[in-house]
């Protein structure tokens, strides 16, 4: 237990070095083990001491404000100068090339498998259809959709297809009109 030489205010916070009434460094003081440690009371404050001048725990020498009072806060106004936190960077995005790259793989499922069971003619005109779309999507928003060179390649090569089936198709009817000739 500490105890101030001043106030004679007694302490029990072990890391308490000075008397927070007047600043003066404490001094141990022994306490007997039978004996409870002693309460300290402040004598009230008659009538005739206004609020403002009862003494409080402040150092001597603060600035206490006088009390205010309360008010509702003011509505923020927007800051017409000042720093203003930068906008978030944007996100780099890559074009969507969705549409352009599905038409490519079906372009090309319809002339490497397309000829089983006849599968080019459902996948082709789909290719040919995407890649046109796509096209479409890449000359109105640029920025936003890519992949020219797959939607191009789609429709070749779904129209390969046509071509090479037109032209199988062709040579089987001048073989069949010339061997029902003899």
């Amino acid at each position: 237990m500490r105890r101030c030489p001043k106030c004679n205010q007694q302490f029990t916070d072990e890391w308490l070095t000075f008397c927070t009434q007047d600043g003066t460094s404490l001094v141990e003081v022994e306490v007997s083990p039978n004996e409870p440690p002693p309460t300290l009371l402040r004598p009230p404050m008659p009538p005739s001491v206004s609020p403002a001048e009862q003494p409080t725990l402040d150092m001597p020498g603060g600035y206490n404000p006088p009390p205010v009072q309360f008010s509702a806060p003011p509505s923020p106004q927007p800051l017409q100068s000042g720093w203003m936190p930068p906008p978030p960077p944007p996100y780099p995005s890559a074009p969507q090339q969705s549409l352009a790259a599905s038409s490519f793989v079906l372009g090309l499922i319809s002339i490497t498998l397309g000829w089983c069971c006849s599968f080019g003619l459902v996948t082709s005109p789909v290719a040919i259809a995407l890649g046109i779309v796509s096209l479409v999507q890449i000359k109105n928003n640029p920025t936003k959709y890519g992949g020219k060179p797959f939607a191009i390649g789609g429709i070749i090569t779904g129209g390969l297809y046509f071509a090479i089936l037109a032209l199988i198709i062709l040579l089987y009817g001048i073989g069949f009109i010339l061997g029902g000739m003899r």
